[in-house]
């Protein structure tokens, strides 16, 4: 054998015993550990099965309980640990204000009628529910919807003393600001997802002062809403003293058509 061969022998034995080795190694090398997903603590709360509206009493199949994270889980929440019996106690109120679907049931969102009238069970406490008369002139044309919030506008035609005749005069006045509306008609929300409801009388929220305002309002001209944008729905409302500093300044007055803001003088 030459020596050429020999040395080509040599060489694949030594290859081969390298590869034979990392193969060794590389089958003997532990699996790389994979990080296990820790098991955050979670709770079971008391969520909204179905959407509830405004004034819709709870019903069973309306609840459900739901695993939730408990870190997250709000201490309004109702939780199955501490409350096992909440579903059943919650049947029967109703709702004051929309829930959704899968949203965590509040009981400050819920009251129990005890045998009250539904707007007597939501109606808030020190606050007067008060229905007037509305057209579709006078009610936004219908797209004033139950807990959007209005301007009431007082309109009163006054006889022209002159006894030579002469156009009568009209003036206008905001008497109450900001004032929300509890419903229209029968309707205490929004049905089938309409967005106009036209009706024939519609019932305010108001505050015992205010009863009297719109009492003697009624008797003295037509009452029109001005829907205010919901982007003003948490502005200050303005007072009694401060609506009556407004008519001091003056009022609305229409004559032949034009309106002129008239200066009223203050007793």
């Amino acid at each position: 054998m030459n020596t050429a061969r020999i040395v080509v022998l040599v060489i694949a034995l030594g290859a081969g015993g390298v590869a034979a080795y990392l193969a060794s190694g590389y089958d003997n090398k532990p699996a790389p550990v994979q990080p296990v997903a820790e098991n955050l603590p979670t709770v079971e709360i008391l969520v909204a099965k179905n959407d509830i509206g405004l004034g819709q009493y709870v019903k069973p199949e309306d609840l459900q309980w739901q695993v939730w994270p408990a870190a997250t889980a709000s201490g309004a929440f109702i939780r199955r640990d501490s409350r096992p019996e909440a579903q059943n106690q919650i049947v029967g109120s109703i709702a004051r204000v929309p829930l959704m679907q899968g949203e965590p049931i509040r009981e400050q969102k819920l009251v129990k009628a005890e045998g009250s009238g539904f707007m007597a069970a939501i109606l808030p406490s020190g606050m007067r529910a008060v229905s007037t008369e509305i057209s579709a002139e006078t009610g936004a044309g219908g797209f004033i919807l139950p807990n959007d919030r209005v301007d009431i506008v007082l309109t009163r035609r006054l006889k022209n003393p002159d006894p030579n005749g002469g156009n009568d005069l009209i003036l206008s006045e905001v008497i109450l600001s900001n004032v929300r509306v509890l419903a229209i008609d029968q309707a205490p929300k929004e049905k089938d997802g309409q967005n106009a409801v036209l009706g024939k009388t519609v019932t305010l929220e108001l505050k015992p002062e205010q009863v009297a305002t719109l009492a003697a309002a009624r008797q003295g001209g037509t009452l029109q809403l001005a829907l205010r944008s919901i982007v003003d729905a948490n502005a200050a409302e303005l007072t009694a003293e401060d609506l009556a500093i407004k008519r001091s300044g003056g009022v609305n007055v229409i004559r032949y058509g034009v309106q002129v803001r008239q200066q009223t003088s203050q007793k």
